[in-house]
């Protein structure tokens, strides 16, 4: 009964084209999930059974090849197709799409874990996690800011309590004009903010006196309530002109004091502006020329202290916090693992990867070295619904046409339990 192999051909067929109809099955209903990759079934042959093997040519006659009836077939690869589904902006702040191989880093129970699915948000202890609790992985800041070397990663935790420390101004920089038709003991003022160790604002007061043709003094103050006119002396200098009105040269520019409220002494570098003899042709800073005298503070550094207002992640992967006095600052970054054979993660579910025999060991790398990152965005499935369809339509037929070849060898087998001497 050799024609037997044909119903154990046909029965292995319909069991492996099940398991084609589940792949598809798979795929078609994770079509809406995020960072999902689609799965494929490829098929072998099973094994092949030589009735009678190859000969080889004589002198006399020609060879003769194998003759081998094939047994039916086997899944030879469930694949999992790492290919780049759609970006969808979403315009939420902890939403991230890779662009490229790279998987995000996670930690679950204490095992890493690799993940597409950039559809993040923060708990009540302020990590970072996806959407089963998984803690995203990377390397937070140190207080200035800076992402440390190596590859050591950690939790990355969003301290929404953090506060930006105050900065001490170091200098004031001012432009302007004054009036070069001014008569000598004719003032001009100007007033401009600068910060103390502690954060404290200070108004500081430029009070610009014309002594002379082409030469004004000035003089520094800020607010002092022990003091009877209710200002204090600072510091003060001159400013000297060219006949064309731009500046030779100036004295007293850095000035010292010691705020109030226990702050630590402030030094001020007051930039007037570029003598013309240092760069010539160069017009900067405060200028005498014909005009009305008016001086205003252009750029300045320090501010006070200041509380996050707002976290956002740059296409880096930098975990960016912006405070209430105006400044930024990088709290944390997210790092990539990119894999030599990324297709050898084995899933995890809850789309999740790990490491299996043939994935490798991952390279750990910043956004931007070989994948890139999409903020406010999401990776979309790679399931493309019209492929889908079509295999599912072969796995039908095949199937189909298995079961045939089933039923056509009951029949033989009918008709040879019928045969009668």
């Amino acid at each position: 009964m050799a024609f037997l192999r044909s119903l154990f051909s046909g029965v292995s067929a319909l069991r492996n084209h099940q398991t084609m109809m589940d792949v598809i099955g798979n795929n078609i209903a994770n079509v809406n999930t995020v960072g999902f990759k689609a799965g494929r079934t490829t098929f072998s042959e099973l094994y092949a059974q030589t009735v009678q093997g190859a000969s080889r040519p004589t002198a006399t006659n020609g060879g003769t090849n194998p003759m081998q009836v094939g047994l039916g077939m086997s899944v030879s690869t469930i694949d999992t197709l790492f290919t780049a589904g759609n970006i969808e902006t979403t315009a939420v702040p902890f939403d991230l799409a890779i662009s490229g191989q790279g998987m995000f880093i996670v930690n679950q129970n204490g095992q890493t874990l690799y993940t597409r699915a950039g559809n993040f948000s923060l708990d009540a202890d302020g990590h970072v996690v996806t959407a089963t609790g998984a803690t995203l992985q990377g390397k937070m800041a140190n207080t200035a800011g800076v992402i440390p070397g190596g590859t050591r990663l950690e939790d990355l935790i969003i301290n929404r309590d953090l506060r930006s420390l105050a900065q001490a101004s170091s200098y004031v920089e001012y432009a302007g004009n004054l009036d070069s038709s001014a008569a000598v003991g004719a003032k001009a003022e100007s007033s401009a903010s600068v910060f103390d160790s502690l954060g404290n604002r200070i108004t500081l007061k430029l009070t610009f006196t014309k002594v002379a043709e082409n030469q004004w003094s000035w003089a520094a103050t800020i607010p002092d309530t022990s003091a009877a006119s209710g200002e204090r002396a600072v510091g003060g200098g001159t400013l000297v002109y060219n006949t064309d009105g731009t500046l030779q040269s100036t004295t007293g520019n850095q000035i010292t004091f010691t705020p109030a409220g226990g702050a630590s002494p402030l030094t001020l570098d007051l930039r007037f502006g570029t003598a013309s003899a240092s760069a010539p042709g160069v017009f900067s800073g405060i200028t005498q020329t014909g005009g009305s005298s008016s001086i205003s503070r252009r750029n300045y550094d320090g501010h006070e202290s200041g509380t996050l207002t707002d976290v956002k992640f740059d296409i880096y992967g930098k975990v960016l916090g912006s405070f209430s006095n105006g400044t930024v600052q990088t709290l944390a970054q997210v790092m990539l693992a990119e894999f030599n054979n990324v297709e050898g993660l084995e899933r995890m579910g809850d789309n999740l990867y790990a490491l299996s025999a043939n994935s490798g060991i991952p390279s750990i790398l910043e956004p931007g070295e070989v994948s890139t990152l999409t903020p406010g965005a999401l990776e979309q499935s790679n399931v493309d619904l019209a492929d889908e369809f079509t295999k599912m339509i072969m796995a039908q037929r095949g199937f189909q046409a298995n079961a045939r070849v089933i039923s056509t060898s009951d029949e033989l087998l009918q008709e040879l339990v019928n045969l009668k001497m």
